[in-house]
C-alpha cells in the first residue's frame, strides 16, 4: 500500500505532455461534475483526491459562494442524515462519525485512508453526499436481473440503467477475469455474464442518480465531485455514460497514473493524469 503522496506532475493522457494547474483548471472548471478515480486501499491516492477537493473548492470559491459537494461511493444514501451531520459539526468526533456511518459495515476499508477527505468536509460550504445503494440490491439484480429488483430499484431513486457499451463490458471482462461467454455457444454463461454486468451498472446508475438529484436542487452545488473506484469511470463508461442518460454531460474524469500502474495512462481512459512518478 502507498503511505506517501509522491509529487508529480499532472499529464495530458492524449498526448502524454505535462499539463500546468492553471490549464488543468481552466479544462475542469467549468464541469458541474469532476470524478476523482481511486483505488481503494491506496492512501497516496486519498491524498490526491483531497488535493484535488482543495484545487475545485478554491476554484469556485465555496466558503464565499455556492457550494460545493463531495460524493463518496462508501456510503449508502441511508447515513445521508450522519453525513449532514457532521459537515455543520454536530457530531465532535471522527471516532462518533465513523461508529454512526457503521464504517465497517458499510466499506471495510481502513477508515485512516479517507480521513483526509472526511476532515476536508469540514470546509465552509463543502457538503458530503452519498451516493451508493444497498448491496443486497446489487447481488439481487446479479441473481435475478433487473426487472426482478426494479420497483425496489426505484424507490432506492435508481432508474433503469442505459445500456452498456461493448467496451464497457470487455474493459469488465478484463478487469475481473470474467469470460464473456458467446450465447450461441454458452447461453447460461453469456446470462451470467450480463447479469454481471448489470450488477455492476446497478452502482453505476446509483453514482449518476444521486450525483444528478443534487445537480436539480434549488440550490445545486457549484461543482460535485465524485469520490469513486476507476473502473466505475474510465473511457466515459460506467458513471460518465450514466449521466450523459440522465442529461449531465459537462464531466470530468481526473486519475492517477504512473510506470507500474499505466492503467490511467491508455489513450481516453481520462481528461487528465496525476502522474506519481513524472
Amino acid at each position: 500500500m502507498s503511505t506517501r503522496l509522491v509529487p508529480g506532475d499532472w499529464v495530458d493522457p492524449a498526448t502524454g505532455a505535462p499539463l500546468g494547474e492553471a490549464t488543468l483548471l481552466d479544462r475542469i472548471g467549468r464541469e458541474r461534475v469532476v470524478l476523482a478515480g481511486e483505488r481503494h486501499d491506496d492512501a497516496a491516492i486519498h491524498h490526491w483526491q483531497a488535493y484535488v477537493a482543495r484545487l475545485l473548492h478554491d476554484r469556485h470559491g465555496c466558503d464565499r459562494a455556492g457550494r460545493m459537494a463531495v460524493g463518496f461511493e462508501m456510503f449508502p444514501t441511508r447515513v445521508q442524515p450522519v453525513l449532514d451531520a457532521w459537515t455543520r459539526g454536530a457530531i465532535p468526533s471522527l471516532e462518533g462519525f465513523l461508529e454512526a456511518v457503521d464504517w465497517k459495515a458499510v466499506w471495510g476499508f481502513d477508515p485512516e485512508l479517507y480521513l483526509p477527505l472526511i476532515r476536508f468536509c469540514r470546509r465552509p460550504g463543502v457538503r458530503m453526499l452519498a451516493l451508493n445503494c444497498p448491496r443486497d440490491l446489487v447481488r439481487q439484480v446479479g441473481r435475478e436481473g433487473w426487472d426482478a429488483a426494479a420497483e425496489r430499484a426505484a424507490a432506492e431513486g435508481i432508474s433503469r440503467p442505459a445500456p452498456a457499451s461493448d467496451a464497457y463490458r470487455r474493459q469488465l471482462a478484463a478487469m475481473t477475469g470474467r469470460a464473456m461467454a458467446d450465447p450461441a455457444e454458452d447461453p447460461e454463461a453469456a446470462r451470467r455474464f450480463d447479469r454481471f454486468v448489470m450488477a455492476q451498472q446497478v452502482w453505476d446508475r446509483a453514482f449518476a442518480c444521486n450525483i444528478a438529484r443534487a445537480l436539480a436542487e434549488a440550490e445545486p452545488p457549484a461543482v460535485v465531485l465524485g469520490i469513486i473506484g476507476r473502473g466505475h469511470m474510465a473511457f466515459g463508461n460506467g458513471t460518465p455514460h450514466q449521466l450523459a442518460d440522465l442529461g449531465i454531460h459537462d464531466t470530468a474524469v481526473l486519475m492517477t497514473g504512473s510506470a507500474e500502474d499505466p492503467f490511467a495512462l491508455a489513450l481516453g481512459a481520462a481528461d487528465a493524469v496525476w502522474r506519481f512518478d513524472a
